[in-house]
């Protein structure tokens, strides 16, 4: 979630670490085929491929949510950017966890309460259904697709360099296969699954790491910080002392981190991949209980990246570390216990990117077939019993073959960046305020929900377009995320054409039901018997 930077070559791996890594990878490869194929004989009807039956537990709704949502770039990036940033790259930690008290508190109750199978069944619960189920569908492809070709490009890169002989293009091909057999074989069940094993996975791999680490330190946190305060830094030949833990490293202008921050603790709750992921409960009372599972095991796994962060910039060698930024957890791990322990960290980052682009197809997929195909070409109506299931796994192969396609067309030396930053950026300035509004403002109208949602994917996609990260000194737009400017002006043009549009007198009378229904859960969708 936060940067997957250019990843310069490293040196070829040995062949034991070549062949430890490749034996991790089939092994999770075979584990999760098994949960496919176990999940496809489950996965008849819509309700069971798009959300899992409703049959998932909070616990385990807890673990998988996390599973989605601490990307490669969450475990590879920030590793990354607290070994080249210090202080600045943990607020990246900070920003992804404090995010969760937004989906907390305003965003998990209601949703699964008043929707179906994803966001935009609360936008149609009381506005015109076609106009706002087509943008929101046009938001959620966008958000995904470009959330995933960042991911497939961080897979292609780490697989070509822990497997020598496997190229670029052939690893992002084959993480992509794997990724359309898990949605179309087994919808959003076998995704759930992957994304609970891959979870446990990451936390098991990155609590060992933490323990290495500070055992380096005699467990010792002053030691510890003692260290990171005086790091040596060689800049163009000239050695220096620095203080890791003072701000400054990367954000000199305090707008760009408050316009991260805004994207990140807003962005979370517009992500279409983690949002429905609340429609796989029995309730809403599972649905919060589910978020503070995710909220205790993303907190545990964010206080762990400054230990791997902090240690590799006090451990490795810096050129190394800036040179190969995304690498830094998985040479740490080298480092600190071999190539076994490398093989399997590297394992995990691949099922890291597995989990999350598995989360992000179905997404997308669902989006279609559900509120596109059905709901706006054919007014709510299936012409025959399964087509919005057939819908969702053409749209998976399409989905999937495009961000291939994409991924390979970029490239390994892609700066990537962006589109993560685009993702978070869309998610805060287009979904979320219209969510809001549909929720808590009762004059909220149609115009004013298509007005926020294409306003602020505009707005978000032009700003990216124009800022440093993709036009460099060149930039017109000077921050290098744009929600400070993005979100204002989505919750503006929603606003503004609710207030500029007639009253829906429909809406607005099914407001006060619709408020009923958010807090109880009063004719809400119901788990499917067992």
């Amino acid at each position: 979630m936060s940067f997957l930077p250019l990843l310069a070559d490293i040196a070829p791996a040995p062949p034991q670490q070549s062949s430890a890594a490749l034996v991790m990878f089939l092994l999770f490869v075979a584990a999760t085929l098994m949960i496919t194929w176990w999940s496809a004989r489950k996965s008849s009807g819509a309700s069971a491929y798009f959300a899992a039956g409703r049959r998932i537990t909070g616990w385990q709704n807890g673990l998988a949510v996390a599973g989605d949502y601490m990307s490669a770039a969450s475990f590879l990036g920030i590793a990354g950017m607290i070994a080249t940033s210090g202080y600045d790259g943990f607020m990246y930690s900070v920003g992804f966890l404090v995010a969760y008290l937004t989906v907390l508190l305003v965003v998990a109750e209601p949703l699964r309460n008043l929707g179906k199978y994803t966001m935009a069944d609360v936008l149609a619960y009381r506005l015109k259904e076609r106009p706002v189920r087509a943008m929101a569908s046009l938001s959620t492809l966008l958000v995904s697709i470009f959330y995933m070709i960042a991911q497939m490009v961080g897979a292609g890169v780490l697989v070509k360099e822990l497997l020598p002989g496997v190229g670029f293009n052939t690893a992002v091909i084959g993480v992509g296969a794997l990724m359309i057999v898990y949605v179309v074989f087994g919808g959003m069940l076998a995704t759930t699954w992957v994304q609970i094993i891959k979870a446990i996975l990451l936390m098991t791999g990155s609590l060992f790491l933490s323990i290495l680490v500070m055992k380096e330190f005699d467990f010792s946190f002053a030691k510890f910080f003692d260290s990171i305060s005086n790091i040596t830094v060689n800049k163009d030949g000239v050695e220096s002392t620095v203080n890791f833990l003072t701000p400054g490293m990367k954000f000199t202008d305090p707008l760009d981190q408050i316009s991260l921050g805004l994207a990140l603790v807003l962005g979370t709750a517009g992500l279409p991949h983690i949002l429905i992921r609340f429609y796989t409960v029995p309730d809403a009372k599972t649905a919060r209980v589910s978020v503070i599972w995710a909220m205790i095991i993303i907190g545990l796994f964010y206080i762990m990246t400054t230990f791997f962060g902090f240690g590799a910039a006090a451990l490795l060698d810096g050129d190394l570390v800036r040179s190969n930024p995304n690498m830094s957890a998985p040479l740490l791990a080298k480092v600190l216990a071999g190539d076994l322990f490398f093989a399997f960290i590297s394992a995990v980052a691949f099922a890291t990117i597995l989990a999350v682009v598995a989360g992000l197809t179905i997404s997308a997929s669902t989006s279609f077939a559900h509120d596109f195909f059905t709901n706006v070409i054919h007014h709510g109506k299936e012409h025959r019993p399964g087509e919005e299931v057939k819908v969702a796994r053409i749209t998976a192969f399409v989905v999937g073959a495009a961000s291939i396609a994409i991924a390979i067309l970029l490239g390994p030396k892609t700066n990537v960046a962006y589109l993560v930053g685009l993702a978070f950026a869309v998610a805060a300035s287009a979904n979320l305020p219209v969510i809001l509004m549909s929720v808590f403002w009762k004059r909220f109208t149609t115009a004013g929900a298509v007005w926020g949602l294409g306003v602020g994917l505009v707005a978000s996609i032009l700003f990216i377009l124009i800022g440093p990260n993709v036009m460099g000194e060149n930039a017109i737009f000077p921050l290098q995320n744009p929600g400070i400017a993005s979100i204002p002006l989505g919750l503006l043009a929603a606003w503004l054409g609710s207030l500029a549009s007639p009253h829906e007198h429909g809406s607005e009378a099914k407001f006060a039901e619709m408020k009923v229904r958010a807090h109880t859960g009063h004719g809400a969708e119901q788990a499917e018997p067992h």
